[in-house]
C-alpha cells in the first residue's frame, strides 16, 4: 500500500510539474502580427537628406539653422532611392523626414523651416509624399523616421528639451512635435515602421502623450525604441555596425521607458522574457568613421563603403541572429543615391541571391530532431534554421551535426534561433546533416531546416 501511495504521489507531482511547466510556457510573450510581419521583410533601409549634404560643417549644437534656400536638390529622384533598396533586397524603407537640424522634407504647418521655403520645386514640393509614392511603387514597404528629441532650429537636444529650460516654450515645442507627428502619421497612408531615434520626452518630465498619439494614427506600424506601452517595440542592437549579439532574443525584460532611452539590461534580450521586443540592426553602406558618422553624403567619399563581403557578414550577424537588417543609405546634394553607392547596393542583393540559391535539402515539423538525407556525400558550408515564432522562440539549446564516412560529426552548438539562424561553417562533405534540440520552453516548432553550399 506505501509503493502504491508513492506511485500515486509521484504521478501526482509529475502532473503538477508538467501543469507548472505549460502554465509558464503559456506566459512567454508573443509577437503580434505587425511584429511577425516586420521579422519577415528581413531588410530595411534608412534613407538621411539633411541640411549637413549642403553645408558639411553645420553643426546643429553649436551653430544657427542654416537658411531654407540652401536646399535645393536640382535632380531629385524618390523612385531611384526606391530602386536603390529594391537591388539590396529591402522590403522596406525608412525616410528620416526630420533629422537634428530640424528642417522638415515635408510642408509643416507647424513651423517655417521646411521645404515650402526651398527653391526646389518652388517650395511647392513634398518629400515625404513623392517617397511614399516610390515605395508604392516598387512594392516597398513605408517607414517615417520621426525623431521628436532634437531639434536645432528650435534649440532643442536630448531626450527633447529646449534649451532654455523654459515651461511655456516647452509647451509651445510640444505643440510643435505633436502637430508635426500628426501630420506626419494621418496624411500618408499606413506606416511600416516609425523610427524614434532618442525616444520621446515623458509626459512627466515635461513631455506630452506621444503613446495615445501613435495609437491613434499608426496603431499597426513598428516602433523602433517606441513609447512604453506600445505593443509593437522593437530595440536597438548597441550599435551602428550592423552586428547583433550572440545568442539574441527576441524576448526582453523590458520595452524601452516612455523616453525610449531606458538601458535594456543585456543587449542579447532575455528568452523568458516579458515584453516581445525584438532587434533591429542599423548601419550606415558608408564606413562609420565617414561624415556625420556615415549615414550623410559628403563628396570625395566614395571610397568608403564597405565591400560585399562585410555587407554579407552583416547580413550573416544580423538577420542571421535573429534581428532585422537596417542599411543607411544617403542621397547627395543632386537628390539621388551616389552611383557608387548603388552599385554597392545592386552588388550585394545580387551576392546575397546567389549565396543562397544552391540549397541542398530541408526538412522541417515539430518536434526536437531533424535530419536532412542528402543520399550522398556532398559539400556543405551554410545551415539555415528558422521557428515558427508565431508560437513563441522556444529553443533554448541545440547541436549541429554531420554524418560522414558513418559518423556523427559535431558541427556547432548554439542557443537562440528564432526568426532565422544563419550557422557558416567550414566546407565538409556529408550524407546528412542533423539538427538537435537539446533544451526547449516547450516542442519546438521548426519552420525550415535548410541547407547549402557556396563557393565564394
Amino acid at each position: 500500500m506505501l509503493l502504491n501511495m508513492n506511485k500515486l504521489s509521484f504521478v501526482v507531482l509529475g502532473c503538477f510539474l508538467i501543469f507548472f511547466s505549460n502554465a509558464q510556457n503559456k506566459n512567454l510573450a508573443l509577437p503580434t502580427t505587425a511584429q511577425l510581419n516586420w521579422a519577415n521583410a528581413e531588410i530595411g533601409v534608412l534613407i538621411h537628406f539633411d541640411m549637413p549634404v549642403f553645408k558639411p560643417d553645420y553643426n546643429w549644437r553649436r551653430d544657427t539653422a542654416p537658411s531654407a534656400t540652401i536646399f535645393n536638390p536640382t535632380e531629385l529622384n524618390t523612385d531611384q532611392w526606391l530602386k536603390a533598396a529594391k537591388a539590396a533586397g529591402a522590403k522596406y524603407a525608412i525616410l528620416v523626414a526630420k533629422h537634428c537640424s530640424g528642417f522638415s522634407l515635408w510642408p509643416t504647418n507647424a513651423h517655417e523651416y521646411s521645404i515650402k521655403n526651398s527653391p526646389w520645386k518652388s517650395g511647392k514640393g513634398d518629400i515625404v509624399k513623392d517617397f511614399i509614392n516610390s515605395c508604392k511603387k516598387y512594392n516597398i514597404k513605408p517607414g517615417i523616421y520621426a525623431s521628436t528629441s532634437a531639434n536645432g532650429f528650435l534649440q532643442v537636444d536630448n531626450p527633447g528639451k529646449v534649451l532654455s529650460g523654459d515651461k511655456e516654450e516647452q509647451k509651445r515645442y510640444n505643440e510643435i512635435v505633436k502637430q508635426q507627428l500628426t501630420e506626419l502619421w494621418s496624411n500618408y497612408g499606413e506606416l511600416f515602421e516609425i523610427w524614434f531615434d532618442g525616444g520621446v520626452l515623458p509626459v512627466d518630465q515635461g513631455g506630452f502623450d506621444v503613446l495615445s498619439l501613435l495609437q491613434q494614427y499608426q496603431p499597426n506600424a513598428i516602433a523602433f525604441q517606441g513609447p512604453f506601452g506600445f505593443s509593437n517595440n522593437i530595440r536597438w542592437v548597441g550599435n551602428e555596425e550592423g552586428v547583433a549579439p550572440y545568442p539574441c532574443w527576441a524576448t526582453a525584460d523590458s520595452t524601452t521607458s516612455a523616453s525610449g532611452v531606458i538601458e535594456i539590461k543585456g543587449l542579447h534580450g532575455n528568452p523568458n522574457g516579458k515584453f516581445w521586443c525584438p532587434g533591429e540592426a542599423d548601419f550606415p553602406l558608408r564606413w562609420n568613421s565617414s561624415f556625420q558618422g556615415g549615414w550623410f553624403w559628403k563628396k570625395n567619399e566614395d571610397q568608403k563603403i564597405f565591400t560585399v563581403d562585410q555587407l554579407i557578414e552583416k547580413y550573416e550577424k544580423s538577420v542571421g541572429r535573429n534581428t532585422n537588417m537596417l542599411i543607411g543609405i544617403v542621397i547627395d546634394d543632386r537628390g539621388l543615391v551616389p552611383k557608387a553607392d548603388m552599385q554597392k547596393l545592386e552588388e550585394f542583393g545580387e551576392a546575397r541571391q546567389k549565396l543562397f540559391s544552391n540549397k541542398l535539402g530541408e526538412t522541417k515539423g515539430r518536434g526536437s530532431e531533424f535530419v536532412i538525407d542528402l543520399k550522398k556525400e556532398q559539400k556543405v558550408n551554410y545551415v539555415i534554421i528558422s521557428e515558427e515564432i508565431k508560437y513563441r522562440e522556444r529553443i533554448r539549446k541545440y547541436k549541429l551535426e554531420g554524418l560522414k564516412n558513418n559518423k556523427w560529426i559535431n558541427i556547432s552548438e548554439g542557443k537562440s534561433i528564432g526568426n532565422k539562424r544563419i550557422e557558416k561553417f567550414q566546407t565538409n562533405a556529408y550524407s546528412k546533416l542533423k539538427f538537435t534540440i537539446t533544451k526547449s520552453a516547450d516542442t519546438p516548432e521548426i519552420r525550415t531546416f535548410e541547407c547549402y553550399y557556396t563557393n565564394n
